[in-house]
């Protein structure tokens, strides 16, 4: 079965940062991810994920300032200089964790604007050969307007006409399937299609994005199929947990390790 990695920045939330990395790794998970670790120094988080025997699945480059909105600069002109400088400071964390793919969030812009196109292309080249000299894949995802309105790669189309015209060998797809369900369904067959450019997948129910375990998508099947493909990454939960972390893992206790 897929091996899940528990997203410490929605699960968990009922331990300060740190001690999610012990209380997912008690709960039967084996790796996490985050939005981000930048508010915690390296060593401590090499050292919870050392402690508790978790691989780090997955965290996003800097974005920009979140608390005053930004979700990223990738695509925003007048940020390029900005946007190495957060390179090279995730690549200090993806050294003390370990991490083999990181996120790189567009930022919000009209996905029309030819001069946001260029600026996010030219983002994408640069970290993605600076990543692959410590051997990590860069991820791009398509997020819905919904939850995130104005983000600028809103199109899983979009998303994979670039890795093709890009052709860089560590660029790959961030396939959320809550994302993808939102934006355009079909989600079987565009896992059919996109697996081979695919480096992450995570879950959440449709709509409330909560525990994948009922509502519009029959995740067992989803499973199923994504071991069928032969998929051998990590499989994020990137999900608001209905209440206590604790109390909504029945549909997790088949894969734990416990």
């Amino acid at each position: 079965m897929p091996a899940f990695a528990a997203n410490l920045t929605l699960m968990f939330n009922e331990w300060s940062f740190l001690d999610r990395f012990d209380a997912a790794a008690d709960a039967g998970f084996t790796a996490v991810e985050y939005l981000f670790p930048y508010e915690a120094a390296p060593d401590a988080i090499a050292e919870r994920l050392a402690r508790n025997g978790l691989q780090q699945a997955l965290f996003n480059l800097p974005p920009g300032n979140w608390a005053a909105g930004e979700r990223g600069i990738a695509a925003l002109p007048g940020r390029f200089d900005e946007l190495t400088s957060g390179v090279e400071r995730a690549l200090d964390y993806a050294a003390a964790t370990g991490v083999k793919r990181l996120h790189l969030m567009a930022g919000l812009a009209d996905s029309k604007d030819e001069e946001a196109a260029s600026c996010y292309r030219r983002s994408i080249v640069y970290t993605a050969e600076r990543l692959a000299e410590s051997g990590i894949d860069l991820l791009i995802e398509p997020i819905n307007g919904r939850n995130m309105p104005g983000y600028f790669l809103n199109d899983f189309g979009t998303a994979e006409r670039l890795i093709a015209e890009l052709d860089l060998p560590n660029l790959k797809l961030q396939f959320d399937i809550y994302h993808r369900q939102v934006l355009h369904g079909d989600v079987t067959m565009a896992l059919r299609r996109l697996l081979p450019v695919t480096g992450h997948i995570q879950v959440a129910s449709v709509p409330p994005r909560h525990e994948p375990d009922d509502e519009e998508l029959n995740y067992a099947y989803l499973f199923e199929e994504i071991d069928r493909l032969g998929y051998d990454g990590f499989v994020g939960c990137e999900y608001i947990p209905r209440g206590r972390t604790l109390d909504g893992l029945d549909w997790f206790k088949p894969f734990s390790r416990s």
